[in-house]
Order: structure tokens, then C-alpha cells, then sequence
């Protein structure tokens, strides 16, 4: 492997000698997506540089790695990128556009709140809300969303730090029912403070005093058959001998609940739950709480289209 990256050369690429790879992995491009990498090409240009290799004898060059930037820069004008040029097989070139979109560690999110402070402060440069999630690609409401962690009050961002709290959405909960109740988000606040070093208190608790003042959604009791990947329907009950014509003596039909053709089963779409634990840490809400990342999710979408 030390000698394959050796052999790699960084250029400033001219956008039209790159052309997409046919067999990349991934299919599909939401161009509705594409409008906030644009925006931010055009004022900050591609910050990571592109991974190709030679596609022909006449200069141009095929995508390994960065077909997302590649059509973004030529959207947003830009004459060259920057590029590593790699030759590798067909195969080396998949594993690498599944390991770059998976990660691996070499890109891991900002923790919430470090992102809002950081959007936060882009945003004051700017007049008003419109003007700065402009710059973003995004509309007004969505800045209100994305800073919300970086208005969190004293009290509650220092639970956040002592890990007291277990999640940013659980904070700005807290701080929602502080504007509802006062009182019952001091007493809540400081049951949560007087906790020792490293300890937190059960979520089960929070939730009850959220939910009792109508912040948060009562969570629905499990149930044994939520677990199941399928769920077969129910027969339907044999009518009695006076009521079935079949049933009587030297009928030759059989009964219609026997020979009609079964329903067939209603399949439980399962959600995979190392994707809700990756949404989960994107979205600073707790790990498995399905109901709450759903539930962020929903109020993200809702910002993202100007709707919250």
C-alpha cells in the first residue's frame, strides 16, 4: 500500500478533463443536495482534493473519488480542481469510493455544539437571518435549528460538559421547558447538578417531566411483537355447522376458510440500527432513541424547507 500512495500526484485539473466513472458506486445525485456544495465551492472553492486517475492517452483523467465536488465546481464555474492522480484497477477503485463514503475515521463530524458556535459565528457577519443562511444554501429558518445548541443557558451547558446530560437534543428539550415552566426546569436542572462526577440521570426521568409538560411525546409501551420481522394475519374464524352449507352431511365443497388462498404476511420494515446510531451522532440525540431522531429528523426537514 506505501507503494501505490507514493505513486500518487497532486495537479490542478481543468474541470472538462474529467470525466465520471460509469461503474462508481454510487448511483444517484439529489440536485436539490448539490445547491449548498455549490454555494460553497463559489466562495471558498474545493477544500478536498478530488481522487482520479488516467483515463486516456489525450489528458483526460476518470473519478475515483469526488464526483459530488467534480459536478458542484462545474455548476459553480470553477476552471481547475484539485486532484491526487492514482492508477489502480477497477476493484482497488471501488474499495476506494466505499471506504471515502464510509469513513473510517478520517472524517468525523463536529460535536453539535461546536458546529452551532461555528455557524453561529459565520453568521454575524451578516445584516439578518436570511442573508446569513444564504450563505449556507439553505433558507431562513434553518439557522434558527442549526444554532440552537450555541444558546443554550449556563446552566444547562454545563451539564452538557460534565456529562451529566447524555445529548444536545435532551438540553435544548430542557431549555424548551424552561421557557414553558420556569420552576419545573430549575427543580429538573438541579436534580440533574447535584449528580455525581460521571453520572447521569435516567432518561426515563427526564422524559416523564418533558413529557408531562407537553414537550416532549409520550413514548409508546414496547411490545412483543414489534420485534417481530413479520406479522401473519388472522385467521378468520370457522363459522358453526347451522351456518355453513358446506358443513352439512355429504357436502363435497370444503369450507371457504379452508380453501381460500391465504393473505400474505405484512412485512415490518426493520430500520438497521447502526444507521440510526449514525444519524443519532449526527444529530446530537441519544444512541437507539428511534423516536427521538425521528423526531429531529422531522424538525431538521421542516427548517431545511423554510416550513419550521
Amino acid at each position: 500500500m506505501a507503494e501505490q500512495i507514493s505513486q500518487r500526484e497532486f495537479l490542478h485539473i481543468p474541470v472538462e478533463r474529467i470525466i465520471p466513472d460509469p461503474a462508481h458506486a454510487r448511483r444517484r445525485l439529489d440536485a436539490e443536495e448539490l445547491k449548498g456544495l455549490v454555494n460553497s465551492l463559489q466562495r471558498l472553492g474545493v477544500i478536498h482534493p478530488l481522487l482520479v486517475q488516467p483515463a486516456d492517452a489525450n489528458g483526460q483523467y476518470r473519478l475515483i473519488v469526488g464526483e459530488r465536488r467534480w459536478r458542484a465546481a462545474r455548476e459553480a464555474g470553477l476552471a481547475t480542481v484539485p486532484a491526487l492522480v492514482h492508477s489502480c484497477s477497477a476493484e482497488e477503485a471501488l474499495e476506494l469510493q466505499v471506504f471515502e463514503n464510509m469513513g473510517q475515521g478520517v472524517r468525523q463530524p463536529l460535536e453539535p455544539r461546536d458546529m452551532a458556535r461555528a455557524i453561529a459565528r459565520i453568521a454575524r457577519r451578516y445584516e439578518d437571518q436570511e442573508a446569513a443562511a444564504g450563505h449556507f444554501g439553505r433558507k431562513g429558518a434553518w439557522l434558527q435549528q442549526a444554532t440552537a445548541a450555541a444558546r443554550l443557558s449556563p446552566e444547562v451547558d454545563a451539564l452538557l460538559e460534565t456529562g451529566r446530560l447524555g445529548s444536545t437534543s435532551t438540553a435544548l428539550q430542557l431549555e424548551k421547558l424552561a421557557r414553558k415552566d420556569e420552576g419545573q426546569a430549575r427543580e429538573l436542572i438541579e436534580r440533574i447538578a447535584q449528580l455525581p462526577e460521571g453520572e447521569k440521570l435516567p432518561r426515563q426521568e427526564v422524559e416523564q417531566v418533558l413529557v408531562r409538560a407537553g414537550v416532549k411525546r409520550a413514548r409508546k409501551p414496547p411490545q412483543a411483537e414489534a420485534d417481530a420481522e413479520y406479522a401473519a394475519p388472522a385467521r378468520p374464524a370457522a363459522p358453526t355447522p347451522a351456518d355453513s352449507p358446506a358443513a352439512a352431511p355429504g357436502a363435497s365443497e370444503p369450507p371457504p376458510w379452508e380453501s381460500a388462498t391465504p393473505e400474505p404476511a405484512v412485512v415490518r420494515r426493520r430500520v438497521n440500527p447502526g444507521k440510526v446510531r449514525q444519524v443519532a451522532q449526527l444529530l446530537g440525540v441519544s444512541d437507539g432513541d428511534e423516536e427521538e431522531v425521528l423526531a429531529r429528523l422531522i424538525d431538521e426537514f421542516l427548517a431545511l424547507k423554510g416550513e419550521a
